[in-house]
């Protein structure tokens, strides 16, 4: 049995904080993630190794004990209630760590639970597990995040193996359809409802869509991790919406009114006389709604003023007639 390396399977080393792990498995999910490598079992099985190393790393009651029994840190209880009587070894993996435990009467016990009761021992019952908690990445358009939606997605749900009933194994032989974990990736797909006013890095959960759990435990939750998209037009800060807005020369210097894009139909905006290039207009209410909330953020729209081109000669006289009237600025520029 080759022992596993947690830390190795994350890329990070042994002192790394709870911080690392996090960030570590966030990097890794992001690559190897199922649904953004489609028929890779490579990527596949890269991402169930990490899963498996996230859980144990992120909890630190689990990672002490796998820092002292490596891969069987699950059996840490029963390794230290042998303690103090006659020891009998056992190398977990070949030439790995070898561990001392109690009599040999305590020692068949954990291997009938390692082994599914090949040591002949009676089967060590383990309590009802929770399954494991699932993230994954959903791509969300502004429009989206500012009116909600519903969306439908398939994820590959780790789940028991039906074939040899989640133990790993058909009577003396190795299960086939599971390679021996006892799990398999089942494809599933789900209706999810996008709420209004989601940000970039927001998680969704979705009770009861996680992994299955073991022994009679509860299904762990499922939560879909918000990448905003960025917009063609709009740029958002937290509840807030910017926006570029070109106004023509003649209505900037005159005032008028200009036509002002929003996520929920344009806007008209009036604009003063002798208005400068790069100046803001606070349009209130206008902006994302308020995640959990009825309000909304603002809307900024940053006046462009935009030059004429193609001059006709009477409009290059009009021109000329202004630089006259107004010599001292044509001079300081």
């Amino acid at each position: 049995m080759k022992s596993k390396d947690y830390y190795q399977a994350l890329g990070i080393g042994k002192d790394a904080s709870q911080k690392e792990i996090k960030q570590a498995y966030r990097r890794l999910a992001r690559k190897y993630h199922p649904d953004l490598n489609p028929d890779d079992k490579e990527a596949e099985a890269k991402f169930k190794e990490m899963n498996a190393a996230y859980q144990v790393l992120s909890d630190p009651e689990k990672r002490k004990k796998y820092d002292q029994y490596g891969d069987q840190w699950e059996y840490a209880d029963q390794f230290a209630k042998s303690g103090g009587q006659e020891r009998v070894r056992w190398d977990f993996g070949g030439g790995g760590t070898t561990f001392e435990y109690g009599d040999a009467d305590a020692f068949g016990d954990i291997l009938s639970s390692l082994f599914g009761g090949a040591a002949g021992g009676p089967r060590t019952r383990r309590g009802p597990q929770r399954g494991q908690d699932i993230e994954s990445t959903i791509e969300v358009t502004l429009e989206e995040a500012y009116h909600g939606s519903k969306r439908v997605i398939q994820l590959q749900i780790d789940e028991p193996c039906t074939a040899c009933g989640g133990t790993g194994r058909v009577g003396n032989r190795t299960c086939t359809i599971c390679n021996g974990t006892g799990r398999k990736a089942a494809p599933k797909r789900l209706e999810v409802k996008i709420p209004r006013g989601v940000k970039d890095g927001s998680r969704i959960r979705i009770a009861g869509e996680g992994g299955h759990g073991r022994a009679g435990g509860g299904k762990g939750d499922l939560y879909l991790v918000v990448k905003l998209l960025t917009h063609k037009l709009f740029e958002r800060k937290e509840d807030d919406i910017h926006v570029e807005v070109p106004v023509p020369l003649v209505t900037a210097m005159l005032g008028g009114e200009v036509r002002v894009p929003t996520l929920d139909g344009d806007l008209s905006l009036k604009i003063p006389r002798e208005t400068q290039n790069g100046k803001v207009f606070r349009l209130g209410g206008k902006g994302m709604p308020v995640l959990g909330n009825a309000g909304h953020g603002n809307m900024f729209a940053r006046a462009k003023v935009v030059l004429p081109t193609g001059l006709t000669d009477e409009e290059k006289r009009l021109f000329e007639r202004l630089r006259s009237l107004r010599p001292a600025e044509s001079e300081a520029r």
